[in-house]
């Protein structure tokens, strides 16, 4: 069977790869069973975030998808649902995971193979025992991070900083969530599809699932509906608009797995109707034009990318992806399944696959500055009321 995702008035419909622009929902909009989740929301708008943007997915309909609050701190005008966020880490998924997915699943990359066979300038004391699936783990021994836009002028200089970093710790004995692991992985993405990452994404997963408002280095025509993100006093010295928060990822050229994407909640939309779809046991995924569909992946592999692996031993994390644990932003109440991914500028994706069911949460929390760590508590409430409304009473 065809996946279709119905929407309700005043959202955006999901039809294969047809598009159609998300109105914006009056402020007198009715949610129904939802009013509590988008109350909530309200509630937390100039102490959390701004504003934001909450898009649910439910079996074959978009059950709910709202704007709240206003662009930034200084910026009174009214979010609406085709408001334009910065991804942050979602990058990391949205993108660079499924790039590798989908290559995996083509045989140009191997999970089990060491980066260096992909990427040879990766050196150093045990790195010839980092795989792939290292990487995607966060097991790789690699640092979280280090200071590249300050210790490098170019984007050759910042990656040879990372393919010559120390690792901290043998290859899948720790689990360290890493920047440079997925600087990496980038790395041997582009050098196998020959490809800038932003390229290549673009002409096979954001092309192809028209996902018209989603994109590395958004031009300035869209400035006006990008939510602005940190007042940045340490290496730009400005209000980063449009302009990606990471630091990092900026002296990368702002293209980047790690970072860098800028998408609208209906985008997102549109790639959880073809994950979930690629991942159901009783349906796939078409768009007319077959040429210009994303893959059909694998069953199985899209299972594995989603599923935890135990790597290193008690970690939550799936390839790539995340999986629910201990005060995750998954909340209390997702299934045994369930996977999704957080960003640092306030973003966050989850899935249950058992209930054909995603939620996307997109906001500007580190405007003014990243002190404000209230999205934490946000997520978390966030999934249970939404669970909770789509939970038949006793």
């Amino acid at each position: 069977m065809t996946r279709r995702l119905v929407a309700p008035a005043a959202a955006v419909v999901l039809l294969g790869c047809t598009h159609s622009h998300a109105a914006p929902l009056a402020p007198q909009q009715q949610y129904g069973r939802f009013e509590p989740v988008v109350a909530y929301l309200r509630s937390q708008v100039d102490s959390a975030f701004p504003g934001g943007v909450i898009a649910v997915g439910f079996r074959d309909s978009m059950v709910l998808l709202a704007a709240v609050g206003h662009y930034g701190a200084d910026d009174p005008r009214p979010v609406t649902t085709e408001t334009v966020y910065d991804l942050a880490s979602l990058t990391k998924v949205i993108g660079l995971t499924t790039a590798t997915m989908m290559l995996v699943d083509e045989g140009k990359l191997d999970l089990e193979a060491p980066v260096q066979r992909y990427v040879p300038a990766f050196q150093g004391p045990s790195k010839e025992r980092v795989t792939v699936k290292h990487l995607l783990t966060h097991s790789s021994g690699m640092p979280a991070w280090r200071p590249l836009f300050a210790e490098a002028q170019t984007r050759e200089a910042a990656l040879a900083l990372v393919d010559t970093t120390a690792l901290l710790r043998q290859p899948g004995d720790t689990f360290i969530y890493s920047d440079l692991g997925a600087i990496t992985l980038t790395q041997a993405v582009e050098a196998v599809t020959g490809q800038r990452l932003d390229d290549f994404l673009a002409a096979h997963v954001f092309g192809p699932l028209d996902m018209t408002s989603t994109r590395f280095l958004p031009p300035q025509s869209w400035r006006d509906r990008i939510a602005p993100t940190e007042n940045d006093t340490v290496f730009r010295h400005r209000l980063l608009h449009g302009e990606v928060h990471d630091e990092n990822a900026g002296r990368l050229g702002g293209v980047s797995g790690h970072a860098g994407l800028f998408s609208t909640a209906g985008d997102l939309s549109k790639f959880a109707v073809w994950l979930l779809t690629q991942r159901s046991r009783d349906s796939f995924y078409t768009c007319g034009d077959s040429s210009a569909c994303p893959p059909n992946v694998r069953k199985p592999l899209v299972e594995m990318f989603t599923q935890r692996q135990d790597i290193p031993p008690g970690s939550s994390r799936a390839l790539g992806w995340d999986t629910p644990s201990e005060n995750s932003s998954a909340g209390t109440k997702m299934g045994p399944d369930a996977f999704g991914h957080t960003g640092f500028t306030g973003t966050s994706v989850w899935f249950d696959p058992d209930r054909d069911l995603f939620i996307i949460l997109l906001t500007n929390r580190v405007n003014p500055t990243r002190a404000n760590t209230k999205i934490l508590q946000v997520r978390r409430r966030v999934a249970d009321l939404v669970n909770d409304a789509l939970t038949p009473p006793q």
